[in-house]
């Protein structure tokens, strides 16, 4: 079964979530970050991801205060997007606490710094975000195109000692209406060797069991954000979603970590 990781994304130190990525298409779920990860944390969650949005659009604020007292609080691997641009960032990103950093813009605009991060802090520990809509790299928080095609991009990553990919559909973020499908096999196809974190489009458990179909095609993990925030999978009744302001949120699952 593909592992689920729950999506935080901040903006103005907040958790939101944007439609097809348009800024403008925002809604507020959460005020509380840190809280919300260890929500996230109680209800079994494996591995958190976080975006720094602000970070994102390349300007000059960021949500670092707040991912790092995330990765402070929890017990858990968080991996983190957003803003990271250089060396520097991917250091700060990882003393902060990150287990993996993720690499989008940067990874478009200069993949040898891609190579340099691997070989310096190995490949468990830098994964390349791929933003994509119908086939093309967005860059800077997906608000300018690249040009350059997601799956030619990926076997260039993949060379330069890349294993791990999250490949995210904009067209199908936060909308709900189900994966793309076609695109995770046409890339999942032409790779060898790096794994696929899928992203975008997940609206219920119909469509986890269909990504789950994608393992012969290198998926084996995915990012869920607004079906989470809005309850729409039934095992979130029996969960502690409804009375999460009674919660002590100090106490984390038993579950043995992988």
């Amino acid at each position: 079964m593909i592992l689920v990781i729950p999506a935080i994304d901040l903006r103005g130190g907040c958790c939101v979530r944007l439609l097809q990525g348009e800024y403008e298409k925002e809604k507020v779920y959460f005020d509380d970050p840190v809280k919300m990860a260890k929500l996230w944390r109680i209800q079994n969650a494996k591995v958190l991801h976080l975006v720094d949005l602000d970070a994102a659009k390349g300007g000059s604020e960021n949500n670092t205060a707040v991912i790092q007292q995330i990765c402070k609080e929890l017990d858990i691997p968080v991996q983190i997007g957003g803003g990271i641009r250089t060396m520097d960032d991917i250091d700060a990103a990882l003393a902060a606490g990150a287990y993996r950093v993720i690499i989008g813009t940067a990874a478009v605009q200069n993949p040898d710094l891609v190579t340099a991060a691997i070989d310096k802090h190995g490949s468990s520990r830098i994964v390349v975000g791929i933003d994509a809509k119908f086939g093309e790299v967005k860059i800077q928080g997906w608000t300018e195109g690249s040009g350059v095609d997601a799956v030619e991009f990926a076997l260039d990553m993949e060379n330069r000692g890349c294993r791990r990919i999250v490949y995210t559909d904009i067209s199908r973020d936060g909308t709900m209406e189900g994966p793309n499908m076609e695109a995770y096999k046409e890339m999942g196809v032409r790779l060898s060797k790096a794994k696929i974190t899928a992203s975008g489009g997940i609206g219920n458990h119909h469509h986890l069991i269909e990504l789950n179909s994608l393992t012969p095609y290198r998926v084996d993990s995915v990012i869920v954000g607004r079906a989470l925030y809005e309850n729409t999978f039934p095992c979130q009744q029996f969960w502690c979603w409804n009375n999460k302001e009674d919660l002590d949120l100090s106490c984390f699952s038993t579950a043995t970590l992988k």
